[in-house]
C-alpha cells in the first residue's frame, strides 16, 4: 500500500508543504496519494544547499560513497514488493513489468557501487620528443559539481537510478525533479537515500511541474543537466548556458527480420511483441516499425497478429495482465488520432486502434504511408507498423529514414549482415537478433539525430559527471 501522503526531500531532509499534489492510480483513475510541493524559495534553498555540498561530496571517499549505494541496493531489495505496487499504482505499469524495473533498480545501483571505487585516471608518455625528456604526465577524475536531473513518467525507478547513482558514484551533489505524473518511486529512493550518511545536501528531491523547474535549467551555479524526456529537451538545452548538457529524447525504433529468418519465428514474434507492447509501447526504445524480407512477410504478419490478438489487456495489478493503460487519457487520445490519420491515409489496419479512456488497444498496421505520423514520430503507445523489403540495403534505407537514432535491431544470422547493420545505420546502438528494446544497465545508452546527445549506463553517466585534472611534472623529486 501507498503511504497517505509523501513528502519531497530538500538537503537530504523530508520537507512537508501547505500546497499537496495528487497523485492518480492510472488504471482505476482514483487518488492514490498527495506528495507535498515545493514552492520557489525550496528550489532556491536546494541549489544552493547542492553548492555548499560541493567540497563535502568531494571529500567523501570512494569507499564512502559505494557503502551508500550498497545500502540502498539492499534496502530496495528488502523493499522490492512495496517499490513494484507504488509503480503499478502511479505508471499502471502490469505488476510482472514493475517488479522487474525494480530489479533493475538494484542493479543499477550495485554496478554504481562498484564504479565508485574505480574511478581512475591515466599516466601519459610525454616523452615524445628530445625536449621532453623528464616530463610525465598523470590524470585524474574529479567530480563536476553540483547537477540537475529531469525525469519522466515511463520508468520512475530506473531512469531516476541511472541519474542518482552515478552521481553519487562520481561525487556529485544532485537535484532532482521527477515526473509530476509519477513523483512516488522518485520519493522512496529519497526516503533510502536519507538513511545514509551523505553530507548535508547532498541531494534534494523536488516534486516540481515544468513551469517551476526552470532553475534547475538555467542556474549557472549547477554545472550539468541530465534530461529525459520529449523533444523539448533541445529548448532546455538552448536555455542551459554553459553548463554541460546531456539529452535523452526517444525515438521510433525500428526491427529488421531477415530472410532467414523463416525457422525462428516463433522467438522472433515473442520478442516482437515484448518490443512493442511491454508498458504499452511507452517506452523511447520500443519497437515501433518492423521491415520484414518480403519472403517471409505474409507468415509473419499472419501470425504476429493472431498473437497480439491473445494479449489480455486490463488491471495492472492483475499478474495474467500483459497491457496495462497508457499514462492518461490524453495520451491515448493522441495516438487513436494518429492512427486514425493514417487510415485515413491509406494505411490498413490489421488489429486494435480502439480506446476507452486510456486504454488503447494494441495495434498493428500495414500500408503506412511514409510522411503518417505513426510512421516518422515517436507513437509512445501500443503501437507497430509492418513494411515489407526485397533486399538488405532497402531495409537499412528504411530504417535511416528517420528524424531519431537511438536503437536498432536486426535478426539475421548471417554476419555481414549485422556488421553492416553496425556500420550504416544512423543509431546510438544496433541489437543483433534480438529487439531494440533490449537494455542492460551497464551498457552505453543513447542517440543521435533527435534522439539527443551524451550516453547514459553507469560508466558513461560518471564520466559526463566528472572531468579530467592533469598534472604534469618534469624529473623527480628530490631524494625520490
Amino acid at each position: 500500500m501507498l503511504d497517505k501522503t509523501y513528502p519531497y526531500y530538500l538537503a537530504n531532509e523530508p520537507r512537508t508543504s501547505a500546497t499537496m499534489m495528487e497523485v492518480y492510480d492510472k488504471y482505476s483513475g482514483e487518488i492514490a496519494t498527495r506528495v507535498a510541493v515545493p514552492d520557489e524559495q525550496a528550489t532556491e534553498a536546494a541549489i544552493r544547499a547542492a553548492v555548499q555540498a560541493t567540497g563535502p561530496m568531494k571529500k567523501f571517499k570512494p569507499w564512502a560513497r559505494q557503502a551508500v549505494l550498497q545500502h540502498c541496493a539492499q534496502r530496495f531489495q528488502e523493499r522490492h514488493e512495496e517499490l513494484a505496487m507504488a509503480l503499478c499504482v502511479e505508471a499502471g505499469k502490469p505488476i510482472k513489468d514493475a517488479a522487474g524495473e525494480v530489479t533493475r533498480l538494484i542493479d543499477t545501483f550495485r554496478i554504481a557501487a562498484e564504479e565508485a571505487v574505480r574511478i581512475n585516471g591515466e599516466t601519459l608518455n610525454l616523452e615524445l620528443a628530445e625536449r621532453l625528456n623528464g616530463y610525465h604526465g598523470f590524470t585524474r577524475r574529479v567530480p563536476l559539481g553540483p547537477v540537475s536531473f529531469i525525469t519522466p513518467f515511463n520508468f520512475p525507478l530506473n531512469l531516476v537510478a541511472h541519474k542518482v547513482a552515478p552521481a553519487i558514484a562520481a561525487g556529485c551533489p544532485f537535484v532532482l525533479k521527477p515526473s509530476e505524473k509519477t513523483p512516488i518511486g522518485a520519493l522512496i529512493i529519497g526516503q533510502v537515500l536519507a538513511e545514509t550518511d551523505l553530507p548535508k545536501g547532498a541531494f534534494s528531491i523536488l516534486t516540481l511541474d515544468g513551469k517551476h523547474a526552470t532553475p534547475l535549467v538555467e542556474d549557472a551555479r549547477l554545472k550539468l543537466l541530465s534530461f529525459t524526456g520529449g523533444q523539448i529537451g533541445w529548448d532546455l538545452k538552448a536555455r542551459a548556458g554553459h553548463k554541460k548538457v546531456t539529452l535523452e529524447l526517444g525515438g521510433n525504433a525500428a526491427c529488421i527480420v531477415d530472410a532467414d529468418q523463416a525457422g525462428n519465428l516463433d522467438r522472433l514474434i515473442e520478442r516482437l511483441i515484448f518490443g512493442a507492447f511491454y508498458q504499452s509501447g511507452q517506452s523511447c526504445i520500443s519497437v515501433q516499425r518492423i521491415y520484414a524480407h518480403a519472403s517471409l512477410y505474409e507468415e509473419l504478419k499472419q501470425r504476429l497478429v493472431e498473437a497480439v490478438k491473445q494479449l489480455q489487456a486490463g488491471d495492472p495489478k492483475d499478474k495474467s495482465v500483459f497491457l496495462g493503460p497508457m499514462i492518461d487519457e490524453a495520451a491515448a487520445t493522441r495516438l487513436e488520432g494518429w492512427i486514425n490519420e493514417a487510415q485515413q491515409a491509406g494505411g490498413k489496419l490489421l488489429c486494435g486502434g480502439k480506446r476507452k479512456g486510456n486504454m488503447l488497444e494494441a495495434t498493428v498496421m500495414e500500408n503506412v504511408p511514409k510522411d503518417a505520423k505513426v510512421n516518422r514520430m515517436e507513437v509512445f503507445g501500443p503501437f507497430v507498423l509492418l513494411v515489407p523489403f526485397e533486399h538488405i540495403d532497402e531495409a537499412f534505407a528504411l530504417v535511416n529514414d528517420s528524424d531519431y537514432g537511438l536503437q536498432a535491431g536486426i535478426f539475421t544470422d548471417q554476419l555481414t549482415h549485422a556488421m553492416r547493420a553496425w556500420d550504416e545505420l544512423e543509431q546510438g546502438g544496433v541489437i543483433v537478433n534480438d529487439v531494440p528494446s533490449f537494455r542492460v544497465d551497464n551498457m552505453p545508452y543513447g542517440g543521435v539525430k533527435l534522439s539527443g546527445v551524451g550516453r547514459e549506463g553507469v560508466r558513461y553517466a560518471i564520466e559526463d559527471m566528472t572531468e579530467i585534472r592533469l598534472m604534469v611534472m618534469r624529473g623527480a623529486f628530490p631524494g625520490a
